[in-house]
């Protein structure tokens, strides 16, 4: 497994879709994960250190899992299969590990919210390094203007990962 971060969360123009950049520390190994428009926004709530009036579902898992004395100890990238990626995200309760399946969009906003370390795994590194992605991507400044113009009716033909 290869800890890495967030570069960036773009938007590929051709899919209208946003994407979350992961990469490696050395920065030569980068993981596109397409992500819905709503685990986008969480996301870039917490990047960006926004202040919802009321908790999102990410803050309410978050205050949920703290009221009950457990931690998120890492997010990690499992697989990739169809273009499709799978995560997990590994809670600690008491002295009890738990491994909860989950969108890796979802692990990943739940990560930001924990400062939980995000791992992908070799296996998902090969496969999406030989995956053709083949899509523009656009910086992160595109990406906030297309949000802050959407409406809601723009959300129904827009699926999660």
């Amino acid at each position: 497994m290869e800890k890495m971060t967030i570069r960036n969360l773009a938007m590929d123009p051709i899919l209208e879709r946003p994407i979350v950049l992961l990469t490696n520390k050395s920065g030569d190994k980068v993981v596109p994960i397409w992500v819905g428009i709503f685990e986008a926004n969480a996301i870039l709530i917490e990047l960006e250190k926004l202040k919802a009036p009321r908790p999102i579902t990410h803050d309410l898992m978050k205050n949920i899992l703290l009221e009950l004395k457990a931690r998120l100890k890492r997010v990690i990238v499992t697989d990739l299969k169809d273009g499709v990626y799978f995560a997990v995200m590994e809670i600690v309760h008491e002295d009890r590990k738990i491994v909860i399946d989950s969108r890796p969009s979802d692990a990943i906003a739940m990560a930001l919210r924990f400062k939980a370390p995000i791992y992908v795994t070799n296996d998902v590194l090969e496969k999406s390094s030989s995956a053709d992605h083949g899509a523009e991507m656009v910086e992160d400044d595109e990406m906030r203007k297309w949000i802050d113009q959407l409406k809601p009716g723009d959300f129904e033909d827009l699926s999660s990962d």
